[in-house]
C-alpha cells in the first residue's frame, strides 16, 4: 500500500528541470573553469588588456573562485539528490538504498571509466602535463584511488596530480556521500536525523582549520565537503516542510545571491576578518538560492540560457575541459610567445568548447549509459498521473 506522502511525491515529475538551480550550477562550472584557465602559471586574466579595464578585485574574483564554487557544486548535490529521494520514494525512511546505489552508478561510472581509459593512455604516451611522475606516485596508485573514491586522500599523503586526474578529488567526496546517505537514512530517523545534519553543517569551520598543516589535505578532506552537503540536505528537508510565499521566495533568493556575490568579489576582505567561516557563509548562501529556487516556475531572465545548459552538462564539463585547459595553454604560448595581452581572447573559445564536449558526452555516453543499466520507470497509473 502506497502512502499518501508517496502518492503526493509520485505527482512530481523526477526529471523536471529547475532553472534556478541549474543556474547556480552553471555558475559554478563557469568559475571553475574560469579558475582553471586564469592560474598564473597557465593564462591568467590579471596580466591581459582585459585585466587592465577592469577593477583588480572584479578580475581576481572571477579567476580565483574555482574551489569555492566547488563547494556550491556540494551544496547542490546534497540538496539535488535529497529532493530527488524524497520525490521518489516519498520520504527518506522508505529509500531503497540498491535502487538508490543503482541510480549514482549509472550517472558516476560510464563517464568516470571512459575517462580514467583517456587519462591512462596519455599516460603512457606520455603525453606532456598527463603524465604520473612525482615521488610516491604511480598509475597504479592513481588509477586505484580514482575508482574507490580516495583520490582526494591519495592526493593529500602524495602531492598534487597532473590537472585532469586532480579535479577527481571532488568525486571522492561526493562518492563518499552516496554510499554514507542510504546508511545515514536507515541508522537515524526523525530529529536524530536532523540533530546529526546540523552538527556536520555547523563544523564546517573547524574541521577545515583543524587540518592547516596541510594545505592539499584541508581543501580536499571528506569532512568539510560532507559538511557543505549537509546544507543542501537541511535545505531539501525544509521546503518539504513549507511552501515559500512568493515575497520570501525572493527575499532568500537575494540574501543567497548577495553572500555568493561577498564571497566571491570581497573574499581578500571577508577572510581576514572570518578565516574559514567564509566557506560557511558561501555554503549558507547556496542553500538560501536553492531553497528560494526550490518549485520556483519563474522564467530566467533573457541571455542566460547558455548557463542552464552548462549548469545540466555541468558532471560532463567538469570531467572533460581540462583537456581543453591543457590543449589551449601551450597552443596560445607559441602563438604568442610570452605575450600575454591577449590571453583573455582564448576564455570564450575555450567555454564554447567545453560545453559543446560536456553535450556531446552526455548525448553520446551518459544518458546512453543511464537507460541501459537502470531499468524503465513503471508509467504512472491513472490515479496519480499528472
Amino acid at each position: 500500500m502506497v502512502s499518501p506522502l508517496a502518492q503526493q511525491a509520485q505527482r512530481v515529475p523526477l526529471r523536471a528541470r529547475n532553472d534556478g538551480i541549474d543556474l547556480l550550477r552553471g555558475l559554478s562550472i563557469l568559475f571553475v573553469v574560469i579558475h582553471h584557465l586564469a592560474l598564473k602559471f597557465r593564462l591568467p586574466l590579471g596580466p591581459s588588456l582585459l585585466g587592465d579595464l577592469l577593477p583588480e578585485r572584479v578580475v581576481k574574483g572571477l579567476s580565483f573562485n574555482g574551489y569555492e564554487a566547488v563547494f556550491v557544486f556540494f551544496v547542490i548535490s546534497g540538496f539535488v539528490i535529497t529532493r530527488r529521494s524524497l520525490a521518489r520514494y516519498g520520504s527518506l525512511d522508505a529509500l531503497r538504498w540498491r535502487h538508490f546505489y543503482a541510480q549514482r552508478a549509472a550517472r558516476i561510472f560510464p563517464l568516470l571509466l571512459l575517462l580514467l581509459a583517456v587519462l591512462c593512455a596519455m599516460h603512457w604516451l606520455n603525453v606532456p602535463t598527463f603524465v604520473i611522475n612525482k615521488p610516491g606516485q604511480s598509475l597504479s596508485g592513481a588509477l586505484a584511488s580514482a575508482l574507490t573514491m580516495t583520490l582526494n586522500w591519495y592526493e593529500g599523503r602524495t602531492n598534487w596530480l597532473p590537472g585532469a586526474w586532480d579535479g577527481l578529488w571532488s568525486l571522492s567526496i561526493e562518492a563518499c556521500f552516496y554510499l554514507a546517505f542510504p546508511l545515514f537514512c536507515v541508522v537515524l530517523r526523525g530529529p536524530w536525523r536532523v540533530l546529526a545534519l546540523v552538527a556536520l553543517a555547523i563544523s564546517l569551520p573547524w574541521t577545515r582549520a583543524a587540518l592547516q598543516g596541510n594545505e592539499i589535505w584541508q581543501e580536499k578532506a571528506y569532512l568539510p565537503g560532507m559538511a557543505a552537503i549537509a546544507w543542501g540536505v537541511l535545505s531539501a528537508l525544509a521546503m518539504q516542510r513549507m511552501t515559500l510565499p512568493r515575497v520570501a521566495a525572493r527575499a532568500l533568493g537575494a540574501l543567497g545571491a548577495a553572500g555568493l556575490l561577498c564571497v566571491v568579489f570581497f573574499g581578500d576582505v571577508l577572510w581576514p576578518l572570518l578565516h574559514d567561516h567564509v566557506m560557511l557563509l558561501l555554503c549558507v548562501s547556496a542553500a538560501l538560492w536553492l531553497m528560494a529556487a526550490h518549485g520556483s516556475t519563474r522564467a530566467m531572465p533573457r541571455g542566460v540560457g547558455w548557463l542552464t545548459q552548462m549548469g545540466r552538462w555541468s558532471y560532463e564539463i567538469y570531467l572533460s575541459h581540462m583537456f581543453v585547459v591543457l590543449a589551449l595553454t601551450p597552443a596560445y604560448r607559441a602563438l604568442a610567445q610570452g605575450d600575454r595581452r591577449w590571453t583573455f581572447l582564448v576564455y570564450v573559445p575555450a567555454l564554447i568548447v567545453c560545453a559543446l564536449i560536456g553535450g556531446a558526452l552526455h548525448r553520446h555516453v551518459s544518458a546512453p549509459a543511464r537507460r541501459y543499466f537502470l531499468p524503465r520507470q513503471p508509467a504512472a497509473t491513472p490515479a496519480t498521473a499528472l
